[in-house]
């Protein structure tokens, strides 16, 4: 059987000339009218579930601080009335180990401390001043405390303190506590409280505290390098509009500039750490990856094969990057001529961070709805002994904290260190499904927000091209385009982006199906699973590239979605060479602009925050110089995406106009192209 090759007329007739045709139509109907009911109704349904959730969630539960033994303080049984977290020594809080807190032993108190105690000084010692770990028994005499101080079970003093956000911090106004501690030498100071009490950031689980520590004292640095990062995404696209060729091939050598360096810099440390082997088991592990010359080792490998990929393909792409290069230029110009489309993205930047935070909120004030769930931990092989009704507790039996405090005793005494120790919130299937919904919306709606800038600006570009004199494009199109596309395309939209929400909301089961089935470590499930997972990744990118195209068709012809998505497919499958030839690459080289633009700012970021070779700010008092430079590095990588994210609406947009131009007209008087006379010069095209 003779192979089948690929026909373009298999896929509709070229698009044929009108010559009323001139751009983006302006009169149009409402498409896709029933998924904008839907999408209604379906945001009245989860402004709904939010409310909901915001009146009986507490998010408090989820809050409450946890002492060095894990106990929830003012909820697990032995500490059900001492709600507030007391640390032993708060001057090992000014150096807090990311990800664990403050190194320094934790306990669950009924109040914070109202008195000065210094152990060290006799006239102030009392055995129940002493603050204590559980399992420490009372009354003891000065040696026995010191023992236990020199355990870790006790604190050896501490001051006036008050409640922040349930946690005992010092009263920085308490002089007298501050003289008595100067009596015996001790080095407390007022400015020392000070910054323990800077330094103390309450998360979740008291996490990273040196992290948001460095971010609080240089926040303006790193605001200060993030606007550095838009004036240069905004300046090397401006820049493009008279020296594209310069500036793409710029990027090309930046990028493969890094890269060299990078090699050339992981293969200097791995033969230093090979040679003078300075890894220590006492450092943290991610001080200790550093030390090992395995790790600059595969760090050179990775870079290594990285810089091979990216110069074959510059090799085998270079024919097609004059033509790319051309495209870009066309895109430039646009983006220039309506300056309002290089902003446009910050609006429906903003959207989306909305839309993540109200997610994340429903989220979290969903997952507290419910009741309370302990269990009975560490009662076997404890002298603790249960009766009344709490008889039949076993270890990981569901307990009453109150029952178990009252009916559960050690000679007499509270159980040490069996607990009824709180797990979670157990909730009913109706919180679950309402969990759903919340993940779906959270998909659709930001999903529809890019949706919507991608068709408002496709309106805008369109617009453009397709007036013949450029000079004559309307000065307020953005705003044209996206007072029509809010009025007669939110349905198309909302069509779009629901088939997209759909399609990840299977990925995300089929994430959730493997993590249950992982205990099975089945390999026939395994590769199934795998083989499901990489279908809908690929039909998910897949929809995503029609949805795009779809939108452009509907910016310019106002037709639903489905004949929009249908007209694109075609248009690009009879020129399924010029999509891979010239709009692939377009975006390749546009890919190495945005890793050159990041590369620049994080590398600059360095100089200023890890090196001695710039004195312009003071970083002695960040624990890790590193911090504001990993922040300012992400932050200009996504600030680079927003920007040129209008630049490949707008290269996307000029490439399917030209696609059309070209089948519509031949460069006749009658029927002229609207492309540019230097994109005509490089296909080959004139108008006659």
């Amino acid at each position: 059987m003779a192979e089948k090759h690929h026909n373009p007329s298999d896929y509709g007739e070229p698009i044929r000339y009108d010559p009323d045709f001139s751009g983006p139509l302006k009169r149009r109907s409402c498409t896709d009218v029933l998924c904008l009911l839907l999408l209604l109704v379906f945001i009245g349904c989860w402004i709904g579930i939010g409310l909901y959730a915001f009146i009986n969630g507490n998010p408090n539960v989820l809050l409450v601080p946890i002492d060095s033994q894990g106990a929830r303080c003012g909820l697990d049984s032995h500490v059900r009335d001492k709600p507030y977290l007391f640390f032993f020594d708060l001057t090992k809080c000014l150096q807090p180990i990311p990800f664990t807190g403050c190194n320094t032993p934790q306990v669950c108190v009924k109040q914070c401390p109202q008195t000065l105690f210094l152990l060290d000084n006799i006239n102030y010692y009392r055995p129940e001043d002493m603050i204590c770990t559980n399992d420490v028994r009372r009354p003891m005499t000065k040696n026995e405390a010191l023992q236990l101080v020199t355990e870790g079970k006790c604190a050896r003093w501490y001051l006036h303190s008050e409640s922040v956000q349930k946690r005992c911090l010092p009263n920085i106004f308490s002089q007298n506590d501050l003289a008595q501690l100067t009596k015996i030498g001790s080095n407390v100071t007022v400015e020392m409280l000070q910054k323990v009490r800077d330094s103390i950031k309450i998360d979740f689980e008291q996490i990273g505290n040196n992290i948001v520590d460095d971010i609080m004292h240089s926040w303006w640095l790193i605001l200060v390098g993030l606007v550095l990062a838009m004036l240069v995404c905004i300046i090397y696209i401006v820049l493009m509009r008279w020296i594209a060729a310069v500036m793409v091939w710029l990027s090309m050598i930046g990028v493969l500039a890094v890269l060299s360096f990078g090699i050339y810099q992981c293969h200097k440390n791995y033969l230093y750490y090979k040679e003078h082997k300075v890894y220590k088991d006492t450092s943290p592990w991610y001080q200790s990856l550093l030390y090992k010359p395995g790790t600059w080792m595969t760090l050179l490998i990775i870079t290594s094969v990285i810089l091979a990929i990216v110069v074959l393909l510059l090799i085998f792409l270079r024919k097609r990057i004059v033509l790319a290069i051309a495209l870009i230029k066309e895109a430039s110009k646009a983006v220039s001529s309506v300056t309002a489309s290089l902003f446009f993205p910050i609006f429906p930047w903003i959207l989306q961070i909305g839309v993540i935070a109200y997610a994340i909120a429903v989220g979290l004030f969903l997952s507290t709805i419910g009741s309370s769930q302990f269990v009975v931990e560490n009662l076997d092989g404890s002298n603790c002994r249960c009766t009344g009704p709490a008889q039949n507790y076993k270890n990981n039996a569901t307990c009453d904290p109150d029952i178990f405090a009252s009916n559960c005793k050690e000679y007499g005494n509270e159980c040490n260190p069996a607990t009824c120790h709180f797990v979670g919130t157990v909730s009913s299937n109706l919180i679950t499904y309402l969990h759903v919904i919340n993940i779906f919306g959270f998909f659709w709606i930001l999903f529809f927000v890019s949706g919507l800038a991608d068709m408002i600006l496709a309106a805008t570009f369109s617009t453009w091209y397709w007036t013949f004199r450029k000079r004559d494009v309307p000065f307020f199109t953005v705003t044209e385009s996206t007072l029509r596309t809010l009025r007669y395309h939110i349905g198309t939209l909302a069509f779009g982006s629901l088939i997209i929400a759909i399609c990840t909301m299977i990925r995300v089961l089929l994430e959730y199906i493997d993590h249950k089935l992982k205990k099975y470590d089945n390999f026939i499930t395994k590769a199934v699973l795998c083989c499901c997972k990489c279908f809908f990744w690929c039909l998910e990118s897949f929809i995503k590239f029609i949805n795009r195209n779809a939108y452009i068709m509907c910016a310019i012809h106002g037709k639903n979605f489905c004949l929009s998505a249908k007209d694109a497919f075609n248009l690009l499958m009879r020129n399924i060479l010029r999509v891979f030839v010239l709009d692939k690459v377009t975006d390749f080289l546009l890919f190495l602009s945005k890793i050159l633009v990041t590369a620049g700012v994080t590398s600059v970021a360095y100089v200023v925050f890890s090196t001695d070779y710039v004195k312009i700010v003071d970083t002695s008092e960040l624990n890790y110089n590193y911090i504001p430079v990993i922040i300012i590095g992400i932050g200009t990588f996504f600030i680079s995406l927003v920007f040129f994210s209008v630049f490949t609406m707008a290269v996307d947009t000029l490439f399917l106009c030209f696609l059309e131009d070209s089948e519509r007209n031949d460069g006749s008087p009658e029927k002229p192209y609207f492309m540019s006379k230097n994109l005509m010069l490089i296909l080959g095209k004139k108008n006659k």
